[in-house]
C-alpha cells in the first residue's frame, strides 16, 4: 500500500501517493492526457480512478466522467497561438455532478488544491 498524504482536520481526506505520482507523470513526459481521481469513502482518501492515453481527446475526457458523482481531474490541454506556436496546459477540473452531496465535494477539493502546489490551474466545471 502506498503511502499516504495525511488528512487535515478541514476535510478529513487523505490524498493517496499515486495521485501525485501520476500527475508528475503527466507533467514531465507527458504519460497521460488525463487522469481522473475518486473520492474512496470507506478508505476516507482520494485516489487515481482512470488514466487516459496521450492519443485521446477532450471528448473521451468527458465522457468517461459518470453523471451521479463528483471526480476530480487533471488534464493535459494542447493549443496552438495566433502566432502558430503549439503549447500545453494542464487544468485541475473539479466535476460535480447534478445529483452529488456537496458536503463531500468541497472539502476535498481544497483537500486536493492544498496538497496539490502541482495543480497550478483550477477549472470548475457542473454536470449536465
Amino acid at each position: 500500500m502506498s503511502r499516504l498524504v495525511q488528512a487535515n482536520a478541514a476535510s478529513g481526506m487523505a490524498v493517496d501517493d499515486d495521485c501525485k505520482r501520476k500527475f508528475l507523470e503527466l507533467k514531465a513526459k507527458r504519460t497521460y492526457r488525463f487522469v481522473v481521481f475518486r473520492i474512496d469513502e470507506k478508505q476516507k482518501q482520494v485516489v487515481v480512478e482512470r488514466l487516459g492515453e496521450p492519443n485521446l481527446t477532450y471528448d473521451d475526457f468527458a465522457a468517461t466522467l459518470p453523471t451521479d458523482e463528483c471526480r476530480y481531474c487533471i488534464y493535459d490541454f494542447d493549443f496552438v497561438t495566433e502566432e502558430g506556436c503549439q503549447k500545453s496546459k494542464i487544468f485541475f477540473i473539479a466535476w460535480y455532478a447534478a445529483l452529488f452531496r456537496v458536503q463531500i465535494a468541497a472539502p476535498v477539493s481544497l483537500q486536493l488544491t492544498n496538497h496539490g502546489a502541482v495543480f497550478f490551474c483550477r477549472c470548475d466545471v457542473k454536470g449536465p
